[in-house]
């Protein structure tokens, strides 16, 4: 599968209209400023591309299939297709950039890679790619995380990587980035930071996209080969939004297909604090370096936020999927606590097929968009696999579905 990296946004400053950018010091900018350069060469460069390709093709095991979702079609009276990027090396989406973003560190001559995690398919995918071309590896994840996702923090330390516990505040996702971030300011020359979704400052929004943009390339020769046509409906799970981006990206122009991002409702959309919906709830604002819509406290501040599955947890969200939201191309809804791990159980049940806690989200979304009466195609990124969260899954929600202790 050939790689086209040819989007129209951002502009030449980061900007998705008036999201993005890169708010961070000047001395950290002249080294944001070498990576946009680094990127711009690399993405031009036949030999990298060739290499990439190899690797997503012998190594990730690309391009990873669409499959028709029979049972849960005639169950719910809508056909129901998956993206089965669970079916990956390393288990989800996230080895796609990692791959690219260890390329380009070991290019640039960087001796490290660091990155923060929340679910741990980033940093299990940073870590894999690190070890593959030869670089020291540090992950950063919130102590709630290590303790929730243990399987993942166990494959990290297998691969060689230092997993480092984040103990400040809720000690999720959010927190893991700041510590990431700090560590990245403290040596910005000889090591590069695997940002792992579309936020960020500038050019990570734009660069994580375009090595996600796999997924949609593929998924839309994929589909028209199975059906004939494109799909009605695309629909994925949106925290930071790599994987949905990785989807949308090839649709964006094509008006006959719906494109929804589902946000995680967690406890109650109107609870604040008990969730993450940042689209939904939430007002533009500057953090970790990139304007976007955010999350706020009453002081203006990144606000606690809360989700059942860790990936989805941090209070804002990838630029372009702010822009998209307010150009009325993208329309996003929630999926609470709830609907997502009843979704886990009913495709794990209904299809043979464990699904990780965050793309239950988009699976519970398309679900409900045939209960609601759509009878068009609905696509769904089923972005990673469950078995990082079958432990956490089995203690907290096993007896609600007829599953006792094991021990």
């Amino acid at each position: 599968m050939k790689n086209t990296f040819d989007h129209p946004l951002p502009d030449a400053k980061g900007y998705f209209g008036e999201f993005g950018g890169s708010f961070v010091p000047a001395e950290l900018q002249i080294i944001i400023d070498e990576i946009t350069e680094a990127y711009h060469a690399i993405r031009q460069d036949p030999v990298f591309l060739a290499e990439l390709t190899r690797l997503y093709q012998h190594f990730v095991g690309r391009p990873s299939p669409i499959f028709h979702a029979q049972s849960l079609s005639e169950r719910y009276g809508a056909p129901i297709y998956l993206k089965r990027e669970d079916l990956n090396h390393t288990g989800a989406h996230k080895i796609n950039h990692c791959l690219g973003e260890a390329l380009l560190a070991k290019k640039m001559g960087k001796k490290k890679v660091i990155a923060e995690t929340g679910a741990g398919q980033h940093g299990v995918a940073l870590a894999t790619a690190a070890a593959l071309v030869g670089l020291e590896c540090d992950i950063y994840m919130g102590e709630v995380d290590i303790a929730k996702e243990h399987p993942n923090v166990v494959r990290m330390r297998i691969l060689g990587a230092n997993v480092i516990p984040v103990t400040h505040g809720r000690k999720t996702l959010k927190e893991a980035v700041d510590g990431a971030f700090e560590a990245y300011l403290a040596d910005p020359v000889t090591q590069l930071y695997a940002i792992g979704s579309v936020v960020g400052p500038h050019p990570f929004p734009m660069m994580v996209r375009d090595f996600q943009s796999i997924i949609g390339n593929e998924a839309r020769i994929q589909f028209q080969q199975m059906t004939g046509k494109l799909p009605d409906n695309l629909v994925a799970c949106v925290g930071g939004g790599s994987n949905a981006m990785g989807l949308f990206s090839a649709f964006l122009n094509d008006a006959s297909v719906k494109i929804h991002g589902v946000e995680p409702a967690g406890r109650g959309v109107d609870i604040p604090g008990e969730h993450a919906a940042s689209l939904t709830k939430g007002e533009p604002g500057i953090m970790h370096g990139f304007k976007s819509y955010m999350l706020k406290d009453e002081q203006g501040e990144p606000q606690e936020v809360y989700s059942v599955a860790s990936g989805l947890d941090y209070p804002a969200v990838g630029p372009q999927h702010s822009y998209l939201k307010d150009a009325g191309r993208v329309q996003y809804g929630v999926i609470d606590d709830k609907e997502a791990i009843d979704a886990f159980f009913t495709l794990s049940r209904s299809e043979g097929i464990i699904p990780a806690i965050e793309s239950a989200h988009a699976v519970a979304y398309a679900i409900k968009l045939a209960q609601q009466g759509e009878k068009g195609s609905i696509l769904v990124n089923l972005s990673g696999r469950g078995d990082k969260d079958i432990d956490f899954v089995i203690k907290n929600y096993g007896a609600q579905y007829g599953i006792g202790s094991l021990i």
